[in-house]
C-alpha cells in the first residue's frame, strides 16, 4: 500500500443524528464561533448509510441515508475545510442488502450465490451433516476458532424451493415469521472474499466513499474476513495481511488512507504489526491507561507508552471516549491483571456497565460508560485527560458526548432493553442541549485545547514529542521547526498549565 498519510489535526466523532437529529444540525454547530478552528476531520458513523441494525454497522447499501444526511451536507463540510473518516464493513453485509435479497429470491440461480459464505460448501469434507441440514465441523477443525457468540456462527436460510441452506453469520441474527407465513431475516451475513463480485463491491464502495469526500476509511471487522478450516478465523496470517494489502491497493488509487480496526492485547503487538505494514492504527490503550494514571496519580505508564509510539514511529488515531466502550482487554501486558481489575471496578463503581464475551469474567474487553462519568464527572480530570490527549502522538479523535460534557445515560440503556448497554454513551443531544453545554467551563476548556492543537505550529508536520515524569508530575513538549509548546501537569491534583 502507498503510505499516504493524513494530517494529525483533531477529528470529531459522532453519528449523523447525534446533535439535532440530522447531519446539517451538527454542521451548523461546527459553524458556531465557539467551534471555530477546532476540527479538521469528522468521523461520521455508518448510520449515514442505509442500515438496519447495530446503529449503522449492518449496512444495507452505502448510499446516503436521506433521513440523516444529504450530498449538500457533505459539500458544506468540505467548505468548512473538514474532511471525513467513513466506514467500510469488510466482513459482512445486512440480510436486507440487495445482494442477500437477490439470493433469497433466486437461490442458486442468483448472481450473488457465491457472494456470501455457503456453510456446507465451506466445511465439505471437514465434518458430518446433521439432521438440521448443516455440517457440524469435527472438533479438530474448530478448536482454535474464535466465535463471537455461543454455538456455531451460521444462519439457516430458506431458499425459493422451500429448502433451508446454512450461511456463515459471525455477528447478529434474528429470524421472524410474518403473518403471511413468509420469513424475515435480520442479521449481518459474512461475505465470501473468494468471490470476484465481493471485490467488485469493495472497489465500487471505496470509489463511492472517496466521492463523498472521505480521506480515511475505517475497516470494521476486517480480521474476521479470511477464513479456513482448522484456522482460528480471526486474524489468520498471512491471509489477513494479504486481504488488507489488496484493499489497500484499491484505497491508494482513490487517495484513501486505511485505518484497520482491531482489538487485541498489548502483549500481542498487533498494533506494531499493523504499523509496520504502513497503516495507521488505533491507540485503544490510551483511554483506559489515562484513567489509570489519573486515578493513581502516576504518569509513568503513560510516559512509557508515548515513548514507544515516538521511537517506533507508530501512527495512531487516539481517543478518550467513542461509540463503543472503554477498552480494557487491550491493556493486558501494558498494565497488570490486578491493575486492569481495579480500573474496571473504578469505572463500574461510577455507573459503567461491563461488557464480556460469553459471560466469562476473564474475557472482559470493554466497560461501557461516558468518559466524563468514568472520571467521576470531575471537570479537572476531564480537562487534564483532554490536554494529555492533545499532546500525545497521533491524530486525536473526539467523541461528541465527551466534548459536550455528557454523562452516563441510564434511561437510554433502559429503553434499549437487553443488550442495550452501549446506549449509555450515545445520547442524542438537541441543539438546545448543545447550546447549554457550550456555557460550561469543562466544554469551553476542551474547545480551547482543540483549537490550540489544531492551529499551533508546534503540532505541525514533523512535530516531535519529548516526555518525562517525576512522581506525579508530567511534562510533555511538542516541537516542530522553531516552534515548541509544553504541557506541565500534576496528576496529584489534576492541574496543568501550557506554555
Amino acid at each position: 500500500m502507498k503510505k499516504t498519510l493524513t494530517d494529525d489535526r483533531p477529528m470529531l466523532n459522532a453519528y449523523p443524528d447525534s446533535c439535532g437529529g440530522r447531519l446539517s444540525e451538527m454542521i451548523n454547530i461546527l459553524k458556531k464561533d465557539e467551534l471555530k478552528d477546532t476540527f479538521s476531520s469528522f468521523y461520521i458513523l455508518p448510520s449515514i448509510y442505509h442500515s438496519d441494525l447495530d446503529r449503522g454497522f449492518s449496512v444495507i447499501d452505502y448510499d446516503l441515508n436521506e433521513d440523516y444526511a444529504s450530498a449538500s451536507d457533505l459539500d458544506a463540510l468540505s467548505d468548512l475545510g473538514i474532511d471525513m473518516k467513513l466506514d467500510l464493513i469488510l466482513n459482512h453485509a445486512s440480510t436486507l442488502s440487495p445482494q442477500f435479497q437477490d439470493l433469497l429470491k433466486n437461490g442458486d440461480r442468483s448472481i450473488y450465490a457465491d457472494f456470501f459464505i455457503d456453510w456446507n460448501r465451506f466445511w465439505d469434507g471437514y465434518g458430518s451433516l446433521t439432521d438440521e441440514g448443516y455440517i457440524r465441523p469435527d472438533d479438530e477443525y474448530i478448536k482454535d476458532m474464535f466465535f463471537r457468540k455461543p454455538g456455531l456462527p451460521l444462519l439457516m436460510v430458506q431458499m425459493p424451493d422451500g429448502t433451508k441452506k446454512p450461511y456463515w453469520n459471525t455477528f447478529y441474527q434474528e429470524i421472524k415469521e410474518l403473518p403471511d407465513g413468509k420469513i424475515r431475516y435480520l442479521g449481518q451475513m459474512d461475505l465470501d472474499i473468494n468471490s470476484p463480485l465481493v471485490w467488485d463491491f469493495y472497489r465500487e464502495t471505496l470509489e463511492r466513499l472517496a466521492g463523498y469526500g472521505a480521506k480515511i476509511i475505517r475497516l470494521d471487522a476486517f480480521a474476521y474476513a479470511p477464513k479456513a478450516p482448522g484456522r482460528k478465523n480471526f486474524l489468520n496470517e498471512p491471509e489477513t495481511w494479504d486481504v488488507l494489502s489488496r484493499v489497500g491497493d484499491i484505497a491508494s488509487k482513490n487517495d484513501l488512507l486505511l485505518l484497520p480496526e482491531i482489538h487485541a492485547s498489548y502483549s500481542e503487538k498487533i498494533y506494531e504489526k499493523i504499523s509496520s505494514k504502513g497503516y495507521m492504527t488505533y491507540d485503544f490503550f490510551l483511554p483506559g491507561l489515562l484513567i489509570h494514571c489519573i486515578e493513581k496519580k502516576d504518569p509513568s505508564p503513560l510516559v512509557a507508552w508515548a515513548e514507544e509510539l515516538s521511537e517506533k514511529g507508530i501512527r495512531t488515531v487516539n481517543m478518550l471516549g467513542c461509540h463503543d466502550g472503554i477498552p480494557v482487554l487491550d491493556l493486558k501486558g501494558l498494565l497488570s491483571d490486578s491493575q486492569i481489575d481495579e480500573l474496571i471496578e473504578t469505572i463500574v463503581s461510577r455507573g459503567g456497565y461491563v461488557k464480556d464475551l460469553h459471560g466469562k469474567k476473564n474475557m472482559y474487553y470493554q466497560v461501557n460508560a461516558a468518559y466524563y462519568s468514568a472520571l467521576g464527572e470531575n471537570d479537572a480530570k476531564m480537562l487534564l485527560a483532554r490536554a494529555i490527549q492533545m499532546f500525545m502522538p497521533g491524530k486525536p479523535q473526539v467523541w461528541y458526548l465527551d466534548l459536550f460534557g455528557g454523562k452516563n445515560d441510564y434511561k437510554a440503556v433502559e429503553l434499549a432493553g437487553p443488550g442495550g448497554h452501549k446506549e449509555i454513551n450515545r445520547s442524542n443531544l438537541s441543539v438546545k442541549d448543545v447550546e447549554e453545554a457550550l456555557k460550561k467551563d469543562v466544554v469551553k476548556g476542551q474547545l480551547d485545547l482543540l483549537r490550540l492543537r489544531n492551529t499551533h505550529p508546534a503540532f505541525g508536520p514533523g512535530s516531535r514529542l519529548d516526555i518525562s515524569s517525576s512522581g506525579s508530575r508530567l511534562v510533555m513538549t511538542r516541537t516542530a521547526g522553531d516552534h515548541s509548546i509544553t504541557l506541565n501537569a500534576d496528576l496529584s491534583d489534576s492541574s496543568y498549565r501550557i506554555s
